[in-house]
């Protein structure tokens, strides 16, 4: 269910889009909808105190806000793509995080790299590299978004934190910039949010949007195979990727033949997940 909630966030963001709301506009709507929700579910998990324990953690509390900054890069690119035209290209940014998430642990962390991660991510090269020739550019967008919740993923595994009581943190460090911005913007007249009920209510979206799907993760996580992880990750990307479509987004034959490499190395990626699986079930 986490990773449908995901994989429609885009239609959340479409009917902002249609009252001229701009991205920065429902980023920072958002980030502080996101706070209120997640300090909800932390009441409710009983994890606030423990939350609270990490801004008297100088070291740790630090980390949460370069993570919180990562994650900001993410959320904004990706507002401000779906709203302009360009989900299937978060669709790519989100079909290469895992992929990117595996090199960057061969690199940086001396994890073992098999013959399927090493295919895999060759065919992932291969396609960001047609992609390029597709839009005649690099696809940044996607780039942006794979490499920025790739860096917020690294992060956050270096901290002993929980999901829930992370996002609090991080919510937090985005919540004061985000409501001095719309203070600013709303006493500017350039606002959206008073302007209709429906307005308010797709601004308020944005919270559950953010923080439901991620506590449904954490609660999912521990109770399901890796291999079903693996495969089930590229279910967001793909409806995603089937939104732009439909909205008659450009899909060229040589961008179709991009996807092609991209959707190539996360089915060797998911099955090379699924073969270390049987691998470690079968010696235990």
């Amino acid at each position: 269910m986490c990773y449908g909630v995901w994989g429609f966030a885009p239609l959340a963001y479409l009917p902002l889009k249609a009252i001229d709301a701009g991205a920065l506009e429902i980023m920072a709507h958002r980030s502080v909808w996101a706070l209120l929700w997640s300090f909800g579910l932390v009441i409710l998990t009983k994890q606030l105190p423990e939350a609270m324990s990490y801004f008297l953690k100088p070291k740790l509390a630090l980390l949460l806000l370069l993570s919180s900054v990562m994650i900001a890069i993410n959320w904004g690119v990706f507002v401000w793509a779906v709203t302009n035209q360009h989900t299937m290209e978060t669709s790519l940014g989100y079909y290469l995080n895992p992929l990117i998430n595996m090199a960057v642990g061969a690199a940086f962390f001396r994890e073992r790299l098999d013959i399927y991660g090493k295919i895999a991510i060759g065919m992932a090269v291969i396609g960001v590299g047609v992609q390029a020739l597709a839009l005649g550019h690099i696809p940044y967008i996607g780039l942006t978004i794979a490499i920025s919740f790739a860096a917020y993923g690294i992060i956050r595994k270096q901290l002993v934190v929980t999901a829930l009581g992370g996002l609090f943190v991080e919510c937090v460090f985005l919540f004061v910039p985000s409501i001095i911005y719309l203070w600013w913007f709303e006493a500017s007249g350039q606002g959206h949010f008073f302007d209709a009920p429906s307005n308010a209510f797709w601004f308020f979206v944005t919270g559950p949007v953010t923080v439901l799907p991620l506590a449904l993760f954490s609660f999912v996580a521990r109770r399901l195979a890796l291999s079903t992880m693996g495969f089930i990750q590229f279910i967001a990307p793909t409806i995603s990727f089937c939104i732009g479509l439909f909205q008659g987004e450009l899909f060229t034959p040589l961008r179709a033949l991009s996807f092609a490499f991209i959707w190539g190395g996360a089915l060797i990626f998911a099955f090379g997940a699924w073969r270390r699986f049987k691998e470690l079930k079968t010696a235990a």
